[in-house]
């Protein structure tokens, strides 16, 4: 249960990272000083859909390594995996 609690915290950290790398990393692009909003009819569907890409793409990979490193933390701190006493009480009840 509280590595529940604490993967939600870290997930929200890392969803706030991710926004900040969006920003950073559109910024970079010519021309341009924000991702579009998917509304904005006077972008461009290129425009817009490879914004959303890009976004898709780098929450993707913060997610990833926040939910990696959060568990691999757990597991030295408590030398269990998580989630695995729920897969033991599982496994009790269907076996």
């Amino acid at each position: 249960m509280q590595y529940k609690a604490l993967g939600l915290l870290v997930g929200v950290l890392g969803g706030m990272l991710a926004s900040a790398i969006v920003r950073k990393v559109w910024e970079l692009t010519p021309g341009h000083d924000e991702a579009p909003e998917a509304i904005d009819t006077r972008r461009s569907w290129s425009e817009i859909l490879t914004a959303a890409a890009l976004q898709g793409a780098i929450f993707a990979v913060i997610r990833a390594a926040v939910e990696r490193a959060t568990a691999a933390s757990a597991e030295k701190l408590t030398g269990e995996q998580p989630g695995a006493e729920v897969k033991r009480q599982q496994e009790e009840t269907a076996g």
